[in-house]
């Protein structure tokens, strides 16, 4: 039990960390995956008027104009924020202070709301968001010339969902750091790293994956998996099985404050991957309560996933091989294992409400333009590649653009390169037309001259989201509604 509770102490702490990083300041849980920004060009700050108040279910919100007001306003949508993290549920109208000062100096207005309440949020934030900018504009009087969303994390889900409703109220879409695969798919493939884990090194402990009934059973999760995999760690084939569980949760593998692992370096990837795959599960396991909570229920399944498959669309499955062979492990029996063993069935209509809810399905009715790291152990660079089909099926790839910065670590931007998507997707809705200033190239040029600090973009490609969930009627074994 002392242990236990040590573990769930960490969790919370690191949680709080987090969060506080991603909603209240610069990002601390990241501050060593930040570059030292290079002196920045003092700029004025304009005056400010600022403007708050609170929507009839409860959602405060809040707005800053500055006197230069290129009449542009940004409706900005924050990250996930715990219910069991103690930090307050506040409105936040920017990522953080010094791009909020940055954005307003450039003449931007800024607005947002709390959300109805803390957790996953996804129930009522798009139209909390709406209806935020409703009653921004009916306090300031005036309306703006054009309304760009802009979310971090979870409210890049949020942004991609107003993407896909706000047609008339809102004209472009910039989603950061974003879950934008969705909610589906992010409670899945955390189940496939959850189940290989509890599988493989952990076996017959019948370590609780889903179906929380309380808060207490996610924690219990936690130390579990976490205790799993430190014990993993010691040996050859408890390394072999931890990159393998890595590979399913798209553990990325460069570290802050160290240099990219060498290609080929299998020894080298799966050390990045276990210290991420540490700080991630204490996040993530505790947070799918949250989840099922909004859910109404387990939105998750594995029943029927083909993990020989899944493993060979994973860009890191060179590095799982080759650790298997070192190890003299039996590769295939083990995939066979999970393939065999996988029976996790999701609850109807809580399916129904992820869906629903926490979706978004490519259908475009503006410019957006995402932003991710490269490195990312939160929302993995590869949900990209997710959104990015869902919008090409739904045909509007003309009205996507993605871009990407080389920095590991979940939302670590810096100002320059959040002023520069600001402005490049605020050209887009304009002129109509991309113009070539969503390239690396373009994108690190106009951040380097806005005299904001450093700036990382890079050409990138990130590899397949292995459990891409976009469709509630494709086979979904559902378990049986009591």
């Amino acid at each position: 039990m002392r242990e236990l509770a040590g573990h769930r102490l960490r969790s919370i702490l690191l949680i709080f960390t987090m969060v506080v990083g991603l909603l209240v300041a610069t990002p601390l849980a990241f501050a060593s995956s930040v570059p030292a920004a290079a002196p920045a060009v003092a700029v004025a700050a304009p005056a400010v008027t600022a403007y708050s108040g609170s929507l009839p279910n409860g959602a405060t919100w809040k707005a800053e104009i500055p006197a230069n007001w290129n009449r542009t306003l940004l409706l900005y949508s924050h990250g996930y924020l715990p219910t069991f993290a103690g930090v307050p549920n506040e409105a936040r109208d920017a990522p953080d202070p010094q791009t909020a000062a940055a954005l307003l100096a450039a003449g931007y207005g800024l607005t947002g709301s709390s959300y109805a309440a803390a957790g996953w949020a996804l129930n009522t934030a798009p139209r909390d968001q709406l209806d935020t900018l409703t009653a921004t504009v009916d306090a300031i009087g005036r309306r703006p010339h054009r309304v760009l969303a802009v979310g971090t994390s979870m409210g890049g889900l949020v942004t991609a969902k107003l993407a896909e409703i706000g047609r008339g109220r809102i004209h472009g879409a910039l989603a950061t750091c974003g879950i934008v695969a969705g909610g589906a798919a992010l409670g899945n493939y955390q189940l496939d790293g959850e189940f290989a884990i509890a599988q493989l090194l952990a076996p017959g402990q019948n370590i609780k994956l889903a179906g929380y009934a309380n808060l207490a059973e996610g924690f219990a999760t936690t130390s579990a998996l976490i205790a799993a995999v430190t014990q993993g760690q010691t040996t050859a084939a408890g390394r072999a099985r931890v990159a393998l569980a890595a590979a399913l949760y798209h553990e990325p593998s460069w570290l802050p404050g160290q240099p990219p692992p060498p290609p080929g370096d299998a020894d080298a990837v799966q050390l990045g991957q276990y210290q991420w795959l540490l700080q991630t599960l204490q996040f993530t396991t505790a947070a799918r309560f949250d989840i099922e909570t909004a859910a109404g229920g387990n939105p998750a399944w594995n029943k029927g996933v083909n993990y020989l498959r899944l493993l060979d669309r994973s860009s890191d499955r060179d590095t799982v091989r080759a650790l298997y062979r070192q190890a003299g492990l039996d590769l295939r029996a083990d995939l066979d294992r999970l393939t065999r063993t996988a029976a996790i069935t999701a609850d109807p209509h809580a399916v129904w409400r992820t869906f629903t809810t926490s979706v978004p399905f490519g259908r475009l009715q503006m410019p957006v333009l995402t932003l991710h790291t490269t490195t990312d152990q939160l929302v993995p660079v590869q949900q990209e590649t997710a959104y990015r089909n869902a919008v090409e099926r739904s045909r509007r790839s003309d009205l996507l653009r993605q871009a990407y910065v080389a920095r590991q670590g979940h939302c670590a931007f810096t100002p320059a390169e959040l002023v520069a998507a600001v402005r490049a997707l605020d050209h887009r809705v304009g002129t109509g037309r991309w113009d070539g200033m969503t390239t690396a190239e373009a994108l690190q040029r106009a951040a380097l001259d806005l005299n904001l600090g450093d700036a990382a973009y890079v050409r990138f490609q990130p590899g397949q989201l292995l459990r891409e969930s976009f469709s509630a009627n494709d086979g979904i074994p559902f378990a049986r509604a009591s």
